[in-house]
């Protein structure tokens, strides 16, 4: 079965950033810059904090709007980057409601989560899991 990143508990989310660093080092850096995942604060320590994630789309509106395909479906949803097919016109970026396709400056290419589930062993508090999808 194919696997999904999930936000099983924002509520959780200290804004530690521990998943975004995680996600960084999967990708050789250090800090946050180069990083599928985001933590944002609504209002601090009372209000929280959002995870912004792929959902992993069953009919992504990101590769809809790629006009050369460097965006495909996934098998189990969301989408795989072809970075070689990608000419960084930022279209997919615009197309994500959720606004979790993020930018990778030095490259001029989206970041998009691929569902490895790197970040979630290191979450602390249990905000994250990697989730079996059933096919439709």
């Amino acid at each position: 079965m194919d696997k999904r990143l999930n936000v099983v508990d924002a509520e959780r989310c200290v804004g530690c950033q521990s998943c975004m660093y995680a996600c960084a080092r999967r990708h050789g850096e250090a800090g946050v810059g180069r990083t599928c995942i985001g933590v944002r604060s609504v209002g601090g320590m009372e209000r929280g904090f959002v995870v912004i994630v792929c959902r992993a789309c069953f009919d992504p509106p990101c590769a809809k709007v790629c006009p050369t395909e460097a965006l495909t479906k996934r098998e189990g949803g969301g989408v795989r980057l072809h970075p070689t097919r990608c000419i960084g016109c930022g279209h997919c970026v615009q197309a994500c409601t959720l606004r979790a396709v993020f930018w990778d400056e030095e490259a001029n290419k989206p970041m998009i989560c691929v569902h490895c589930g790197f970040c979630v062993q290191y979450c602390p508090h249990g905000v994250l899991a990697l989730e079996e999808v059933a096919h439709a």
